[in-house]
């Protein structure tokens, strides 16, 4: 009994504490207000990522090293995508894109990488400069014949925004924890995935593959994600963190590579121009996960 009481308090606290989202609207007098908690509200709040727990190597009886492709297109996955608009929507509403660009560009998420192995790390200007495209106009072109020199008006600009980025690409480790005797999943990498800046606007379908644009160490960018929230359907009185919602899988994705004895060759390279067969070996690749955890059980 006193198990389940002490467990209700908590989940009690954690609705609570969630709900301080929408702080004070029904009280306020004035559009400032709404969002501002109270004294009383900032003395209880402990608002932090849940930590994960140590796990020691030796501890480890399996474990697996996937990526997968996280595809924006479907319904399952739109809170990672919505809103692209936020011209007429409230500054608290915001994209998984707009969330972790912002972060890096204010230099709130300090590492960004080149690749999923973290091995050489992107600067500020590369990142620039694959997303963003500065283009003349053919009257631009004319004046700099003429005149030697381009008026600002006939120069364009053109940035990867949120709808531009149509997957998400997830780094992640599963593992068997023989301590807790189940097989678990920590996620290490993320990064969105949008078409090379310079033919974004092309109508090619071959030039719209959607390719990293860098990679953040996902326990490096926890805070950040766990204080950006995303949309709850069911009940906007409770919306859901990124990093909550991630970290609890509430996504649909599929694998597009394996760690393997091939260098980690992705399955469009053994399994070339057959999308069905991909998507089977796909689940192949889970099955042969999740059955590790069910032979560890069959006698």
């Amino acid at each position: 009994m006193n198990c389940k009481f002490l467990l209700s308090i908590l989940v009690t606290v954690g609705l609570t504490s969630s709900m301080f989202s929408q702080a004070n609207i029904l009280n306020a007098n004035t559009p400032k207000e709404i969002g501002v908690k109270t004294e009383a509200q900032l003395a209880l709040d402990n608002d932090k990522p849940l930590e994960y727990g140590y796990v020691d190597d030796r501890d480890i009886l399996f474990s697996k090293m996937t990526w997968e492709k996280v595809v924006l297109d479907e319904r399952i996955n739109f809170p990672l995508y919505f809103p692209i608009d936020t011209n007429n929507i409230g500054k608290d509403r915001r994209s998984l894109y707009h969330v972790l660009i912002k972060a890096v560009q204010d230099g709130r998420i300090k590492n960004v990488y080149n690749d999923s192995y973290f091995t050489e790390k992107r600067t500020i200007k590369e990142l620039a400069d694959i997303t963003t495209k500065v283009d003349t106009l053919d009257i631009g072109y004319d004046q700099l014949n003429a005149d030697g020199y381009v008026d600002p008006e006939y120069i364009t600009t053109r940035n990867i925004e949120a709808f531009d980025i149509s997957a998400y690409l997830i780094k992640g480790l599963w593992y068997f924890d023989k301590r807790q005797g189940e097989l678990k999943y920590r996620l290490l990498g993320i990064a969105p995935a949008a078409p090379d800046v310079n033919f974004i606007d092309s109508n090619d379908e071959a030039n719209k593959t959607p390719n990293a644009l860098f990679w953040v160490f996902f326990p490096e960018a926890r805070e950040i994600l766990h204080e950006a929230k995303a949309f709850n359907n069911k009940n906007s009185a409770i919306p859901i963190s990124f990093d909550h919602l991630l970290n609890s899988r509430r996504f649909n994705g599929y694998m597009y590579k394996e760690e393997n004895v091939y260098g980690d060759r992705e399955v469009k390279e053994y399994v070339a121009d057959n999308a069905l067969m991909q998507l089977l070996e796909s689940d192949r690749i889970k099955e042969k996960i999740r059955n590790f955890e069910q032979d560890m059980w069959s006698y």
